[in-house]
């Protein structure tokens, strides 16, 4: 009789074999409140990893960290009219604390301009003060209607950045460099995700900005998913709470701002970009575990052979872990790294033992190997390079393949029906073409240049809008 899969085949239904992954690999749980969830030991490894990347590219462009309460004054989110609007629907807002009902009832942070603001109206007072560059990493409450773990839920980790300049172009260029040189460099060089860098159309910008750049996903089932946005707020915010500077001129100015986010949505991201029937496939740069190392038997020789494989990888600069728990069956420590989806697994037993060799297995391309015990430290290195170079050659080959140019609204409709994008001139969609994609659940991810680069303007002549059914 043929063994039963461990996950429900992509094919079938993916949606299933999502959350199927998520539990079996161990990565989250539900919460106790309907849209909340409880990441695993294992899930926040990943997630911690992607921070350390995150922070230091985010450090490394100026940023400094700091932390606001979680706890808004409502009174603040009304005060720029667009932003709150965008936010009602998804806002939870606290009227008793102590036992008492609040004189001013307080929101559970959605988002932070708004917080955020009223202190960089205190900070800000000349242009000796600027730029002002701030990033938090916190968590976010936004009431959701449709949880998903990780991809939509009431409650999220991520970080947000916010910045004043003395000068849109300041600000304009700063946003970019974010959604580039952060994000960008991020998603495609750690994570093996070629995202497509672009800008939102004005029906789908952040509340409140006056451009919204973004970088899409294409998922293994040819949808799309917003992996960050990065947004020029303009002075919107700054005029909202009177964040004015004192100009070199010795008049009194208001500053240009922006916000960016990126959000355990990555997680999500990682997970229907490159996982399979088998389970995650964590590229090497990112895993938390680069390679792991199983006994097969309990044989003091074995035990000890597999932790100074160990050591030796550990010397060479891989992330290792010994599974040494021979009161658990050999296979079903191999499944369950195969579904966390572990790059490399080098596996010893009494055999092994007495050749010199152990089996390497590669996770990402499939396939096992025989190795000397001697060479293992000297190829794994470059092993783990080829196949982080994989995962992203194999995501680009999908988005590609999956992407079909055309030059109707019906047939966009139709190729994103079939499990793909679609590419279409803006020219020939606009906002009116935008808004019967939208009656079919279809919706233009970004705006391109011909050349696949971000257009500076909305309007700009040769723009192609990338539409496709989205998580």
């Amino acid at each position: 009789m043929a063994k039963a899969p461990v996950l429900t085949p992509r094919a079938d239904d993916f949606p299933r074999w999502y959350q199927d992954l998520i539990n079996k690999a161990e990565l989250a749980d539900n919460g106790p409140v309907r849209g909340t969830m409880v990441i695993r030991p294992y899930g926040y490894g990943l997630w911690e990893r992607m921070q350390s990347e995150m922070d230091a590219r985010i450090k490394a462009a100026g940023a400094s960290n700091a932390y606001f309460p979680l706890f808004i004054p409502q009174a603040y989110l009304a005060r720029e009219a667009e932003h709150v609007e965008g936010f009602a629907p998804e806002l939870a807002v606290v009227t008793h604390g102590g036992g008492k009902e609040l004189e001013e009832p307080v929101v559970v942070r959605p988002t932070s301009e708004s917080i955020i603001n009223e202190y960089f109206s205190k900070w800000v007072q000349s242009y000796r003060d600027l730029p002002l560059l701030i990033n938090q990493w916190a968590n976010v409450v936004r009431w959701e209607m449709r949880p998903r773990v990780f991809l939509r839920t009431t409650e999220f980790l991520w970080q947000e950045g916010h910045t004043a300049h003395a000068t849109y172009e300041e600000a304009r260029d700063y946003a970019a460099y974010i959604h580039k040189e952060v994000y960008g460099d991020f998603m495609v060089d750690v994570l093996g995700i070629d995202v497509v860098l672009g800008r939102k159309t004005p029906g789908e910008r952040f509340a409140g900005a006056v451009n919204t750049l973004t970088l899409e996903a294409m998922t293994g089932d040819g949808k799309a998913l917003q992996m960050g946005t990065s947004h020029e707020l303009g002075q919107n915010f700054a005029k909202a709470f009177h964040t004015q500077y004192l100009s070199k001129d010795g008049g009194q100015e208001f500053v240009w701002q922006t916000s960016w986010g990126s959000s355990t949505r990555m997680l999500g991201g990682l997970i229907m970009t490159h996982g399979d029937d088998n389970g995650l496939r964590v590229p090497p740069r990112l895993a938390p575990v680069q390679a792991v190392v199983l006994a097969i038997k309990g044989e003091e020789a074995v035990l000890a052979e597999a932790r100074a494989i160990g050591e030796r990888l550990t010397a060479a600069g891989i992330r290792v872990h010994v599974d040494d728990r021979t009161d658990t069956p050999f296979g079903r420590r191999a499944v369950d790294w195969e579904l966390k989806g572990v790059p490399v697994r080098v596996e010893i037993g009494p055999r092994d033992l007495e050749s010199g060799t152990a089996v390497l297995a590669r996770r990402i391309p499939g396939g096992k190997e025989p190795v000397a015990l001697a060479s293992l430290a000297r190829l794994i290195p470059g092993i783990l390079e080829e196949d982080q170079a994989l995962l992203l050659t194999q995501s680009r080959e999908r988005r590609e393949s999956r992407t079909a140019d055309v030059s109707t609204v019906e047939a966009a409709v139709e190729a994103a029906g079939a499990g793909g994008w679609a590419r279409i001139p803006w020219a020939l969609l606009g906002a009116a073409g935008e808004a019967g994609l939208a009656e079919h659940a279809v919706t233009v991810r970004c705006l391109v240049a011909e050349d696949g680069s971000v257009p500076d303007r909305d309007d700009a002549p040769g723009n192609v809008a990338v539409v496709a059914r989205a998580y």
